[in-house]
């Protein structure tokens, strides 16, 4: 009696909007996953979880030498400022660059000749690296080269500035860790040669970096003493392409370098895109939802009648609610299969462009288990609404 009297067409109008729903849902989701991927890639647009700053120089920039005269403001960060800044809540993560507080030269012997010149070293906390090579650690006093990391940038205007007018070979980067690298580090009274080698290139890291441990000997043998405050900080952000990061920064005079600005604010724009169309089908699973309610409801009520011959018969309000259950479970199932196989096909057509910006793109496993719990809660909700519907009926 309830199967003749139930409507294909309502059921067929639930399945259809839910599944609409639920496929714009996880393709979004997918989609979002799929291209922030990229993120993993080397030399990522996209990787712009990281920013570091710098205040702007004005004038002569002789604030810090001429204690804030010369027409320059002082450029480092003091402890309120970079308080200030660990305290914001776009602000994941802080590190500062320790600068070298001597002086260092370089000499390259290669080919017969050899090149020398004036040098810089900075260091940062290790987890703000994009590359862990190995052997990137250092104890004083050991025989050991000193592991050097070295802007991939600043390889490239080797080959393709100095050395082609000059008429020197160029490097790969595989041979440049191989060339006999020696530091010279003089201060305070001491003069020392020391060997290094190049063990990395970073993408996010515009500086010659060398080990803290390194630094923090360096700085108490050649330097003159002094705890100055950092000139760079570098932060991880909560979320790539905050705008209350970038407005922070403004406000305060703060310069971001390079163009990672410009790559979270695209990265912001397709966090934001994404929830949007997430949204969406959010709201046309939940219309789904009352689209099932109400044909329930309707049913019943036409079916009032027989629904009270069926309890003169015995039958309860929960063998009556599982024919209706049983129905909603496998319509539910139908529609996570076919939202899963359209998410898969969508995925295969956009994988070959996700491709050609160095990503192999993110596994469908997790948005599969994501409509697998939307879908669990979604047949929840129809159960107990089925359940309260019947007892209802049964009732009235």
């Amino acid at each position: 009696m309830l199967r003749r009297n139930i409507s294909a067409g309502q059921i067929a109008g639930y399945a259809v909007a839910n599944l609409v729903g639920l496929l714009i849902v996880l393709t979004a989701i997918q989609f979002y996953r799929d291209v922030t991927s990229v993120s993993e890639a080397k030399d990522s647009f996209i990787s712009s979880d990281y920013i570091i700053i710098s205040k702007r120089v004005t004038g002569l920039g002789l604030g810090d030498m001429f204690g804030g005269g010369g027409g320059g403001d002082a450029t480092t960060f003091t402890q309120a400022e970079r308080a200030d800044i660990a305290s914001q809540p776009w602000a994941a993560e802080t590190g500062e660059f320790t600068a070298a507080d001597f002086n260092v030269s370089a000499r390259v012997d290669m080919a017969g000749s050899s090149l020398s010149t004036a040098l810089f070293l900075e260091s940062i906390p290790d987890e703000f690296f994009d590359i862990s090579p190995a052997g990137w650690d250092y104890s004083p006093g050991s025989s050991k080269p000193v592991p050097v990391i070295i802007s991939k940038d600043y390889l490239t205007l080797y080959n393709f500035g100095f050395a082609a007018s000059r008429g020197m070979p160029q490097i790969s980067e595989e041979l440049i860790g191989l060339l006999p690298l020696r530091l010279n580090l003089s201060g305070n009274g001491h003069q020392q040669w020391v060997d290094a080698r190049i063990v990395g290139f970073s993408s996010r890291l515009n500086t010659i970096a060398v080990p803290a441990d390194f630094m923090a000997w360096a700085n108490s043998t050649f330097g003159e003493g002094s705890d100055a405050d950092p000139s760079r900080l570098i932060i991880r952000l909560r979320q790539a392409g905050d705008p209350a990061a970038t407005a922070y920064m403004e406000e305060h005079g703060y310069e971001i370098a390079g163009d990672k600005a410009s790559g979270g604010k695209a990265a912001y724009f397709l966090s934001v895109v994404t929830s949007v169309v997430v949204a969406i089908g959010v709201i046309i699973s939940v219309l789904a939802f009352f689209i099932l309610l109400l044909s329930i409801y309707l049913l019943l009520q036409k079916n009032r009648a027989k629904i009270h011959d069926l309890m003169l018969l015995g039958y309860t309000p929960a063998r009556v609610a599982g024919y209706y259950r049983s129905i909603v479970l496998w319509v539910n199932v139908g529609v996570l299969v076919l939202a899963v196989g359209g998410v898969a096909a969508a995925s295969a057509m956009w994988h070959e462009r996700i491709a050609a910006l160095g990503a192999e793109g993110a596994s469908i496993i997790p948005t599969i288990l994501i409509g697998a719990a939307i879908i669990l809660v979604i047949t929840l909700g129809n159960v107990i609404a089925i359940n309260r519907n019947v007892r209802g009926a049964f009732r009235g």
